[in-house]
């Protein structure tokens, strides 16, 4: 008895997991670090808004390529494809990286401009970082859309598991 089945299939499925945890894992933690930023030190703040906008253009575009490209392989592979959940994960993947391109993007470059250009009119009283409610404002619009996504890929992972659809 083998101790693993290493087959191409079960490989395939492997990079198809964990590009879904190293593409997207990340923006979990997006609140905690902003959140820590903000309160500790907002100066940190244009740099944490480079490296988030880093990982959307480089490391979630990335990996979602890969997680497509596995999907589609393995979904071929069974014939899946009529499959509410195969469906479900191909609409999910293209929403995401729709909304990561045409939307985060854009907001991201602004929350780097904006960040930058609130640090550099000065502090507040006291020595503290006043930052403006522009900010405030894109953040709390980049956080809904970011947990929207967030949602997304958890209910398709959910739906994968659970391979919804299928007889």
């Amino acid at each position: 008895m083998p101790i693993a089945d290493f087959s191409f299939y079960n490989v395939v499925l492997a990079v198809h997991i964990a590009a879904v945890v190293v593409g997207f894992g990340v923006t979990f933690a997006y609140p905690i670090l902003f959140g820590v930023a903000a309160r500790s030190d907002p100066r940190s703040l244009p740099t944490l808004h480079r490296a988030q906008r880093e990982i959307t253009g480089k490391l979630m575009s990335g990996s979602l390529l890969i997680v497509v490209l596995a999907g589609l392989y393995l979904a071929g592979k069974d014939h899946a494809f009529k499959y509410f959940f195969v469906q479900w994960g191909i609409g999910a993947a293209l929403v995401i990286g729709a909304l990561a391109g045409a939307y985060l993007a854009p907001r991201e470059r602004k929350l780097i401009e904006l960040s930058e250009r609130d640090l550099a009119q000065g502090a507040g009283e006291g020595g503290a970082v006043v930052v403006s409610s522009e900010y405030r404002q894109l953040v709390r619009q980049v956080s809904v859309v970011g947990g929207l996504l967030s949602a997304l890929v958890l209910l398709t992972v959910l739906f994968m598991a659970t391979q919804l659809g299928t007889p």
